[in-house]
């Protein structure tokens, strides 16, 4: 999962990116890029590691521009090397930056097919396939000035080529900025402007939350299968690029990945997530009637609302019995599962006084290896708890995600071919629940009732791009496993930092 902005202004756009990856940081930690255009040469800064770590005072002087785009990565198919850090830019034709969400699934013929054109692929992230792809349909125009007809057309035929899901920003020098999101509308994009004297700027990014931070009013989201062109003195124009496109997001993003105060395809988070602590407080009060729990502890933070309503929905105490290191990372999206391990004791401390002597209701948004479930379980435990018990607003993760999410294989999802007395059994829960799907889909789309469909793979196995087949998870397996990441980072080699394309 990726976070990315693209941004054409009026005046110097350099901090207002900057502040917008910020706010989008949660989508990723293992790297940051911003680039901007600066006449007719992109200013590039990227490298491993956090927004406020990768961009110093030199670098943003340096950042020139009254456009640009910028992108926060952890990798999914791809290597932790800062030489796949994004966007990614080609020099021909016009020059072309790009940043990228998603994941591609058919990454390995669409390398073959540029192979076969002559164009070179540097790294192993699709993100540079894509690339790569908009700049050889756009290099079969004619002239300077690309119209907006042309600049569709490329879309179209992108469309025509690549499966996956994918929300793209791209800065064409001379041009404008590019936004346009899979037919599937899987990965989320939002359009917004700001009024200034100058005239009107337009904004894309991944939540509305980074226009909220920056002073972008939300327009709308960006459809499925749709592009957005804005030129460079800030017309926009926008067009359906696909055949038929289909409202499917992925529900994911509402369990845990999208902050709380950003609103998705005409979802609020926040409120979806009140809704699933609904729709599993009946479910526990309904299967558990004769229950034992003297209070309801969510794991922080993005359960913290979903427990709320558990505890009101079973008028029990609700406390925080966690406190978190805000300074650690996600632990979930961490790179390794020894670095995910060794961090959870460090991100998480219990509050005894909470724990000691009581039945603990614990919830937490997921359970994905369930290695960070039993760790903060016997947490519980160590801090004098009584019996716990463990409840996930999502079903059951029993196979892998192909679209932009780095979950583990199939046979290191702790609830493939387990049940749910095996998964407590494992992580040392007295008893444990899981939302169910279908009260899942009705708790996010209660807040939308014209999404008629979800990506919900990772649940039910159905991969709506209806390409993959067990091949293809084999290869995503020797992709994942932490061993060949390791393997793949140290053969790339080089730390590749890019502080300008064009020298001033």
């Amino acid at each position: 999962m990726c976070g990315i902005v693209g941004i054409v202004g009026s005046t110097a756009v350099n901090q207002t990116i900057y502040d917008a990856l910020t706010v989008l940081q949660h989508r990723g930690q293992d790297a940051a890029g911003i680039v901007t255009v600066d006449g007719s040469a992109f200013r590039l800064r990227k490298a491993n590691g956090l927004v406020r770590d990768v961009f110093e005072p030199k670098h943003m002087q340096r950042l020139q521009g009254n456009s640009g785009i910028g992108h926060v990565r952890y990798p999914t198919a791809g290597s932790s090397s800062a030489s796949e850090a994004q966007p990614f830019y080609v020099n021909s034709p016009f020059g072309i930056s790009l940043a990228h969400n998603g994941n591609l699934t058919n990454t390995i013929e669409l390398v073959d097919a540029l192979v076969n054109k002559r164009r070179h692929v540097n790294t192993t992230s699709d993100s540079e396939v894509l690339l790569n792809l908009l700049a050889d349909e756009l290099q079969q125009t004619q002239g300077l000035i690309l119209s907006e007809q042309e600049v569709f057309t490329a879309v179209s035929h992108l469309h025509s080529q690549v499966r996956g899901a994918y929300a793209v920003v791209a800065m064409i020098i001379g041009q404008g900025l590019l936004a346009f999101r899979d037919p599937f509308g899987i990965r989320p994009l939002v359009l917004g402007k700001h009024e200034t004297e100058q005239g009107t700027e337009y904004m894309v990014a991944s939540e509305s939350v980074a226009l909220d931070a920056v002073g972008f009013e939300v327009i709308r989201d960006v459809a499925p299968g749709e592009a957005i062109y804005i030129t460079l003195d800030g017309r926009l124009f926008t067009s359906q690029c696909a055949e038929a496109p289909s409202y499917s997001p992925c529900i994911f993003e509402y369990v845990y990945f999208a902050r709380p105060d950003s609103t998705l395809d005409k979802v609020s988070v926040y409120a979806s997530r009140v809704n699933m602590g609904t729709y599993l407080g009946k479910k526990i009060k309904k299967e558990w009637f004769d229950h034992d729990i003297d209070v309801v502890i969510p794991i922080p933070e993005t359960s913290c609302d979903i427990a709320l309503e558990i505890a009101r929905e079973m008028d029990l105490p609700y406390r925080q019995g966690f406190v978190k290191n805000r300074y650690i990372g996600r632990t979930f999206i961490m790179p390794g599962q020894q670095e995910r391990k060794k961090s959870v004791r460090r991100k998480l401390n219990a509050i005894n006084t909470e724990f000691y002597g009581k039945n603990v209701l614990l919830v937490d948004d997921s359970i994905v290896r369930g290695t960070t479930s039993e760790q903060i379980i016997e947490m519980a435990r160590e801090a004098g708890a009584n019996k716990v018990y463990f409840a996930s607003a999502a079903p059951e993760i029993r196979f892998p995600n192909v679209y932009g999410i780095d979950m583990p294989t199939t046979n290191e999802l702790i609830a493939h071919g387990r049940d749910a007395d095996e998964i407590a059994k494992l992580i040392g829960a007295d008893g444990i629940i899981f939302q169910d799907l279908s009260d899942l889909i009705a708790a996010v789309k209660q807040e939308n009732p014209d999404i008629s469909r979800f990506e919900t793979s990772v649940f039910d196995g159905n991969y709506i791009t209806n390409d993959v087949d067990q091949a293809y998870l084999d290869h995503l397996t020797a992709l994942r496993n932490d061993d060949s990441k390791a393997i793949r980072n140290q053969d790339i080699g080089t730390n590749l930092e890019l502080h300008n394309v064009c020298h001033p």
